[in-house]
This record gives structure tokens, sequence and C-alpha cells, in this order.
């Protein structure tokens, strides 16, 4: 069975939102998943995000393990990937980014999260497979949507699932307890 790393968004938890969902679909498959606690998740320093991704997938074989990022966990997975050793560790198997971001949003606290700019072309190698999920309607990239969804498109290949609404997944001071299309895009890219 595989491993499933899910990086949380800003402001959360590891048992908010569609998190606990996706743990209980999974694991009930078999799998194995961990949601680390990012530290000071309404406060976050880009290089103490890292480090505590960094720290949950050292054990894991790359191949067989899925990387999940949502919101600016998302940025955290792509950072995360671009520090992969691909020579020595392979790639992993897949990557699913919900509601991500690929630069910034407007947002003064979080521009260490996208400097320097990203290297996609080393991004790319270090994974089998990229998937966003993103929403027509998110408050957070706004009328730069088309924008993001487009660079994961050509930067990495991803494929996208675009839903006409859904927000944020979910936007402020909303919650969500499900998100059937991000376990689908997961289960997609678990390897065979």
């Amino acid at each position: 069975m595989s491993t499933i790393v899910l990086s949380h968004g800003l402001g959360m938890s590891k048992g908010d939102h569609w998190y606990p969902y996706l743990d209980g679909e999974l694991t009930a498959e078999g799998h194995t998943v961990r949601i680390p606690q990012l530290p000071e998740p309404g406060a976050p320093e880009a290089g103490a995000w890292l480090n505590a991704l960094t720290a949950e997938v050292v054990d894991v074989p790359a191949g067989e393990t899925v990387l999940v990022g949502h919101s600016l966990g998302g940025v955290n997975v792509l950072r995360l990937l671009e520090a992969h050793d691909v020579g020595t560790e392979g790639p992993y198997a897949g990557v699913v980014l919900v509601a991500s971001m690929a630069g910034e949003v407007g947002y003064d606290a979080l521009a260490p999260f996208f400097e320097p700019d990203f290297d996609w072309a080393r991004i790319r190698r270090a994974a089998r497979s990229f998937a966003i999920l993103h929403a027509a309607d998110d408050p957070v990239t706004g009328a730069a949507t088309s924008e993001h969804i487009m660079k994961f498109v050509t930067e990495l290949g991803a494929t996208a699932t675009v839903t006409a609404t859904g927000g944020h997944f979910p936007s402020t001071s909303g919650t969500r307890l499900r998100l059937p299309e991000a376990l689908r895009l997961i289960r997609t890219a678990l390897p065979a």
C-alpha cells in the first residue's frame, strides 16, 4: 500500500475540514495517511513549514508516496519537490494540489513562500504526475485563478479539475467536511 502526505493550509490544523475525511477513506483502503501539524499555522514561516513536511517524508519511499497540498500547503509541497533528490530517491508517485497558488496572491506576510521563483523544471522531474483541483470562484486567487491553473498545466503538465463553485475548499469562515473530488485525484495518483 501507499503513503499519502498532506500539507494543510494557512490557519488550519490537521483535524480541520476535509482532511479527516481523506484520512478515513484512504486508511480504510489500507494506505498510510500522514497529516503533520505545521508550526504556527496562523503566522507561518516558510522554512519551518518545509522542515516539518520534510520530516514526514524522510522515511517513506518516494515512488510509493502521493503528496497533497491545500492552499499554502501546496506551495510547501512545491518547495519540497524543488529540494527532492530525484537521482537518489526517484520521483514521487504523484502530487495533488487543492486550491493552491503558482505565485504570490497579494499577502505580504506570505511572500517568503514564493521567494525565490519556483524551479518548475526541477519540480516537474520530482513526481510522476501532477493534478490540481481548483474552483472558478476561489476568492484567494481571485481574478488570477485561470493564471494559476495555466501555470500548473504548462509548467508541470498537470491535469486540471475546475469546479464552478467551491471557493477555497473552504473559504474563510466556512467549512467543508468532504471533498470527493480530491479523493478521486489522489486515488488516480496512487502507484499501481
